[in-house]
């Protein structure tokens, strides 16, 4: 009887043993992986492509061109011309504003460039480029009466159109505005739904909104006059400690500012007008909201 027990103390230890050596195995193990696994850029240079995450609907940062099935627009162009300087092919990934930062998370995709603006709370969860473009942001409204809209507080219960997690739908709803929020769509479809009265207004970048506008002339919608809001800055996105690529983004973002590259650019799809430079208009801070 007392050696059947022993024999029994000894097997649960022994299993016991032998759980807690395979956990601290599958904690080392882990913990060497992580500290000798591959980063982000040794990945992207042992498959030699960059993979990009973008909208493809957002004119002029990244769009077709009418008759075109060749993916374009400013910020399109500058991740060509980095993955060029470093020696990488480069495919885009399309997805939905509201899809591009799961897209990060989920591995999808390398980095995302849509205009995406810098933020306290994206920076919580993915790391940035140096910026590539400055800008802030206005608001379309109808023509005849500017959609009821004199001040940033007359947006209280007017509607915005827009992604539900962009940076101006939470200005939006900072206001009060409701948020009619849409899938991946062009941006005739913003427009025509304001000038309808279907939605009053959409909260946007600067640069953004007055080439759409000028894109479509015949839409009696217009930009705010008065309301110049919301200094922004918007920079590649990647995930969180990816340090090297970050490094690589910000070398060959630097070179490109220093040789002109990225004034260029701009001013090829923003009208002439230099966005990778500091705005100089006199543009309202926001108060009180964190973003």
């Amino acid at each position: 009887m007392r050696k059947w027990l022993l024999s029994i103390l000894i097997l649960t230890l022994a299993v016991v043993l032998m759980a807690c050596g395979s956990d601290d195995n599958e904690e080392s193990s882990n913990e060497e992986e992580a500290a000798s696994g591959d980063s982000k850029w040794e990945e992207i240079q042992e498959e030699g492509e960059l993979v990009v995450g973008t909208s493809g609907t957002l004119y002029p940062a990244s769009f077709y061109p009418e008759d075109s099935d060749e993916l374009t627009g400013y910020d399109v162009e500058i991740m060509k011309e980095i993955a060029d300087r470093l020696d990488l092919e480069i495919s885009f990934e399309e997805y939905g504003v509201d899809g591009l930062l799961s897209a990060i998370d989920s591995g999808r995709v390398d980095v995302v460039a849509n205009d995406m603006e810098v933020t306290n709370s994206r920076d919580e969860s993915f790391d940035f480029s140096e910026p590539y473009k400055h800008s802030y942001a206005t608001m379309i409204v109808r023509e005849d009466d500017l959609s009821g809209i004199e001040t940033l507080e007359d947006i209280e219960g007017k509607v915005h159109g827009g992604g539900a997690t962009t940076v101006f739908a939470q200005i939006a709803e900072h206001y009060g505005a409701e948020i009619e929020s849409y899938g991946n769509v062009t941006n005739d479809v913003y427009l025509r739904d304001v000038e309808n009265g279907r939605t009053d207004l959409i909260i946007n970048d600067y640069y953004l909104q007055s080439l759409a506008l000028q894109a479509l002339p015949e839409l009696e919608v217009t930009q705010h006059p008065d309301l110049q809001f919301h200094p922004s800055d918007s920079a590649i996105v990647m995930g969180e400690g990816e340090e090297e690529l970050k490094e690589k983004m910000d070398e060959t973002l630097n070179e490109m500012r220093e040789d002109g590259t990225l004034t260029e650019l701009s001013e090829e799809f923003f009208g002439g007008k230099d966005a990778s430079q500091e705005p100089e208009e006199d543009v309202e801070e926001i108060e009180g909201l964190d973003l």
